[in-house]
């Protein structure tokens, strides 16, 4: 069965993976709740109360709770590790691509600072360009987002990117992903951040190559012609 419909269209490299993950545990827990519910009706139509019959006091079966409770750890136990190579692909720094793009994002009520290095090559300098509400990444080349926030929590959300990841005054998080096309696609924030947050959205702007550079080029001589 195709259940595509259920999530947005993927443009990250690591998104099928992520997508056939979220799959495989919505079939494991469907099977259970529906078998679940099923014993429950019949178990609820089989012993529901009838005139003449009086309540027996049946005891707990141990054979039965370690034959749930054994499955139950082996099937978690199978989704955590077929889960942790795609974790560890999408989370740890150490396997964060090492020709990856660098830029630093920026939340703050109510919107989204991105900063790219400017003329000297350096984040975190005061020639870095910065652009509001917009995130602008090259496509096919991984993006490494140095992700802060100012002043509350807020959540950085890329649905068709599966990128999902607060952002926390005082820490500094690095997330990574590696865009497959080129368009605009939406960045909200999905975290409750305050009376404005229903505007809190942006714009991830993937360019080709070519296109990310001129930009990066005007932004660049645009920034210089304002000092």
């Amino acid at each position: 069965m195709n259940l595509s419909w259920l999530m947005p269209e993927s443009v990250s490299t690591f998104g099928p993976a992520l997508d056939n993950l979220y799959y495989v545990i919505l079939w494991i827990t469907g099977i259970v709740f529906v078998v679940t519910e099923v014993v429950l009706v019949y178990f609820i139509i089989k012993y529901r109360h009838k005139e003449g019959r009086k309540a027996t006091y049946i005891e707990g079966s141990s054979k039965a709770e370690w034959i749930w409770t054994s499955a139950t750890a082996v099937i978690v136990m199978a989704l955590a590790i077929y889960s942790k190579g795609i974790w560890d692909t999408i989370r740890h720094p150490d396997m964060f691509p090492e020709n990856a793009y660098e830029l630093n994002v920026t939340a703050k009520q109510y919107e989204w600072n991105a900063a790219y290095a400017g003329s000297d090559g350096q984040l975190g300098t005061s020639d870095d360009i910065v652009s509001r509400n917009q995130v602008h990444v090259p496509v096919d080349q991984p993006v490494i987002v140095n992700l802060q926030s100012e002043d509350v929590i807020h959540s950085f959300f890329l649905p068709q990117l599966r990128v999902k990841h607060d952002a926390v005054p005082g820490r500094v998080w690095p997330i990574w992903f590696e865009a497959t096309q080129t368009g605009e696609f939406p960045l909200a924030c999905a975290e409750l951040c305050g009376l404005g947050h229903y505007r809190m959205g942006g714009t991830l702007i993937v360019h080709s190559k070519e296109d990310f550079d001129i930009w990066l080029s005007e932004m660049q001589i645009e920034a210089e012609d304002d000092e």
